[in-house]
């Protein structure tokens, strides 16, 4: 005992002094773990599928708690043994610790505020800045939501990033470590990334400006670089769509060029309708409105069909018929529901007016046999 202590304790006054230590470093350790969690859960959580049970989770709340523990332990065992009247030989003494917290404590819980504070008002700003681009009316409200949405996300995990980074810097020089190697290799890496992965930071740009000018939303029907699909995610780096047959197709942003949107704001359906030469293309005309007027007065299909039908007239001439273009605009995404009842519901019109559908066919004239016999035997 003599060793560790200018003047030994006696047990008792060693026990508590311990057992109050270990209970002050167990409650900081806690206090950090919560607010980590709780920077994590709100940076993250409610745009990713993280739970308290997920090891990107639990694994920096048990590392920062031990962390703390070890820390607040180290630091406040000497003070601690010293204002029980058995100083330690070694270690910080309650003057340096009671200065350190009356200036770099002081520093420090200022720093975890404003960190808190920012992180706070941005959640509180990326609210409002959703609510306001969702006011409009219910087919805008639905468009708008979902830029809001990405954007919100987007916006503020690079912000509460940006804020825990610099916190966690100026954090570490408070309490007396050296950031500047900390610094030095950000810099290289930094430096690294720019020379090595060029194509991962192209990629990462032109993710951001997808995202910020709305060109492909969550839900989309695009067609990008000769594939098309549903769209299912829009990250930084790469775009996920689902073609019909189910596959999905991952894309680098960095490579797309171009982009085919058909589900932006509204949607047109567009019906090639062969006519015959013999038939009359402005009855035809007619009976595709005659269809279409029954067909938006269906509550089944109504809610989706947002004009009526337009006969942009004949498009072109074929061996064996001429084509009338129609086209009817829908809400997003409901076009080929609603192309198809169209299709059916003029086939059945075709043929209740008599009209048949042209079929390619091909005419042959044939010349009359000569009789060989006949030729042979008329006279010279």
């Amino acid at each position: 005992m003599d060793q560790f202590f200018v003047t030994p304790p006696d047990w008792q006054t060693a026990l508590f002094t311990a057992g109050a230590v270990l209970a002050l470093a167990v409650l900081v350790a806690s206090a950090g773990a919560r607010l980590v969690r709780f920077l994590i859960f709100k940076g993250f959580g409610e745009h990713t599928h993280l739970t308290s049970r997920s090891p990107a989770v639990r694994t920096p709340l048990r590392l920062v708690r031990l962390v703390l523990f070890l820390a607040v332990t180290i630091a406040l065992t000497p003070p601690a043994f010293q204002l029980a009247g058995a100083p330690l030989r070694r270690g910080l003494r309650l003057e340096q610790v009671t200065h350190w917290a009356a200036t770099g404590g002081v520093r420090l819980l200022m720093i975890a505020l404003a960190a808190f504070v920012l992180v706070r008002a941005t959640r509180l700003m990326v609210r409002r800045f959703e609510q306001q681009i969702s006011e409009g009316t219910q087919l805008e409200v639905l468009e708008r939501a979902k830029r809001a949405r990405t954007l919100g996300g987007l916006i503020q995990n690079l912000v509460i990033a940006l804020v825990c980074i610099i916190a966690g810097l100026m954090m570490l020089r408070e309490v007396g470590l050296d950031i500047t190697p900390i610094l030095t290799g950000a810099g290289i890496l930094g430096l690294a990334v720019g020379f090595g992965a060029q194509t991962l930071v192209k990629d990462i740009i032109s993710g951001f400006f997808i995202i910020l000018e709305n060109q492909i939303r969550v839900g989309d029907v695009v067609e990008v670089e000769g594939r098309g699909g549903f769209v299912e995610e829009v990250n930084l780096r790469t775009l996920l769509m689902r073609d019909l047959e189910g596959s999905l197709h991952v894309i680098p942003n960095g490579s797309i060029t171009a982009v085919k949107n058909m589900t932006r704001d509204f949607s047109f359906y567009v019906i090639d309708l062969p006519v015959g030469f013999s038939t009359d293309t402005d009855a035809v005309a007619d009976l595709a409105r005659e269809v279409a007027r029954g067909l938006r007065e269906d509550p089944a299909y109504a809610p989706f069909i947002l004009d009526d039908l337009e006969v942009l007239g004949v498009d072109a001439f074929r061996d064996w018929s001429v084509t009338l273009k129609v086209r009817i605009k829908t809400v997003p995404l409901k076009q080929w529901m609603v192309g198809r009842e169209m299709r059916r519901r003029l086939k059945i019109a075709y043929e209740k007016a008599g009209i048949e559908f042209p079929i390619p066919s091909q005419r042959t004239n044939v010349a009359p046999a000569l009789d060989f016999a006949k030729v042979s035997a008329r006279p010279e």
